[in-house]
């Protein structure tokens, strides 16, 4: 075989949707793990801590950060087993749920909604930058320098995810360990900072007219949806994966732990900044500013923009991977540079930051139904067991090519579950609880059970037949 064609499979291997041999596998536990925080602890989750902050007390919003993030995300995680066993990502096995087309379809959907956490974290390295700049006596107008700054940090992180996972390692093996000593550091600075008895007494600074309960619930749909923005993107590294269980456990505690642990950190910023200045405060950068020693907030403001283009870089591979797994004849890298464009174009606009919550419930909506559904499909439908020769469309083998490229009752099942969702349980655009189901399950955790449901129940109705047609092409 050519150096050549050796050099094309090794390609579209790692940057494209072929299965990943056991001799191609590259991430340890550790690798995986360190990758996968870097990801996760982007400064977006000091962004949800403060969102959370603003509804609950100080114990209250630990609780609700944590156990809907560790309960969500240890579930979303089973599949990651499939990911690492076959050497391929989400997506592939979604073929066989919802079509060629339809993953092609809700790929891009999805990716186009994920890579607006992207204009977030472009957003705060920009502010990260004029604060640095600000320190050294460099005064920067916001209003032109935060779209030029913002538009660099996408640009950085665009050329890191052209060169590849490899580099994605190299990168967060080192920022993660900074990143993470930071935070515990933060944690510190916010309760010397303020007394730790006045952080505790801040009363919720957003009640209207919401019981307790409904400000609970709220707090936990915009925890739920962080939960589920992980999942359509979470299956693109464990592939390289040394090992199921590695793969697993590394997934698991960087979205379930380590990210709702920064999390909590920016909810306990956001109570101090209420604390000593009276006002409710989002942006990390500032908070680091205003609470900490002026030389340890250049260092951390430093580590926070780097950060940020780590996870730019991280993003833009798993997203793309995710499209390229809808449509793989599309080149790697002329999506890398498509989605540089589009999220320039979110930052600069700016808008993404004004209507955090809906954005986040919004995306979940989409998300949560194929949570549910990959779960059961993998444990109840098709017993782990997958059709490699269908799931890739080989000559001759056409069980998941259903009706015109979409599985019908895949697709089905997703846009009844949004549906409902949006009608009958909880409006995220509008904020309106029309249900008391949502003060059990939230809106997108209702998608992902509602959805599952759904498909569960098709499956013992003749519509089995045309779910599970692979069952003769299994060999492994």
């Amino acid at each position: 075989m050519s150096a050549t064609m050796n050099d094309y499979i090794q390609q579209e291997t790692i940057t494209g949707v072929v299965p990943m041999t056991n001799g191609d596998r590259q991430y340890s536990f550790w690798d995986l793990f360190l990758s996968t925080s870097g990801f996760a602890i982007a400064t977006w989750c000091y962004t949800q801590g403060a969102y959370v902050a603003q509804y609950l007390s100080f114990n209250q919003m630990l609780i609700n950060i944590f156990s809907f993030n560790i309960i969500w995300v240890f579930i979303e995680c089973l599949p990651v087993l499939f990911a690492v066993r076959y050497g391929i990502d989400l997506w592939i096995w979604l073929r066989s749920v919802l079509g060629q087309k339809g993953v092609a379809l809700l790929s891009t959907v999805i990716s186009l909604a994920n890579f607006g956490w992207y204009a977030v974290t472009a957003n705060l390295f920009a502010n990260s930058m004029i604060h640095l700049a600000n320190n050294f006596g460099l005064v920067l107008d916001k209003a032109i320098w935060a779209p030029i700054l913002g538009t660099l940090c996408v640009l950085l992180g665009t050329l890191i995810a052209l060169s590849g996972p490899e580099t994605i390692k190299g990168i967060n093996k080192y920022m993660v360990v900074a990143l993470l000593f930071v935070g515990l550091i933060i944690a510190g600075i916010c309760f010397f900072a303020v007394p730790i008895t006045e952080i505790m007494n801040v009363q919720p600074a957003v009640q209207s007219d919401l019981t307790p309960l409904e400000r609970f619930m709220i707090s936990g749909e915009g925890n739920v949806a962080v939960a589920f923005s992980w999942s359509t993107q979470a299956f693109i590294l464990p592939r390289l994966a040394k090992s199921e269980r590695s793969g697993y456990w590394a997934t698991s505690l960087a979205y379930g732990v380590v990210a709702p642990f920064f999390a909590a950190t920016g909810g306990v910023m956001a109570l101090a900044m209420f604390v000593k200045t009276g006002v409710y405060e989002s942006d990390p950068t500032t908070m680091l500013a205003t609470l900490s020693t002026p030389t340890f907030s250049l260092l951390s403001l430093l580590l926070v923009a780097f950060a940020n283009i780590g996870t730019q870089g991280t993003g833009s591979y798993v997203n793309c991977m995710i499209v390229k797994s809808g449509m793989p004849k599309i080149s790697y890298k002329l999506m890398v540079w498509i989605a540089f464009v589009y999220v320039s174009s979110l930052t600069i606009w700016g808008g993404v930051d004004e209507y955090f919550g809906s954005f986040i419930s919004l995306a979940a909506y989409l998300q949560g139904p194929i949570i549910g559904m990959i779960v059961v499909d993998f444990f109840l439908l098709r017993k782990q067991k997958l059709s490699l020769r269908s799931a890739y469309f080989l000559e001759g083998h056409k069980a998941y090519e259903y009706t015109k490229g979409f599985n019908i009752v895949g697709m089905g099942c997703v846009f009844i579950s949004l549906i409902v969702a949006v009608l009958f349980i909880y409006n995220p655009v509008t904020k309106q609880i029309q249900s008391p189901i949502f003060l059990f399950t939230t809106g997108s955790g209702f998608t992902a059970l509602f959805g599952g449901g759904l498909y569960w129940l098709a499956s013992l109705t003749p519509l089995k037949a045309y779910m599970v047609r692979d069952r003769e092409e299994i060999t492994i």
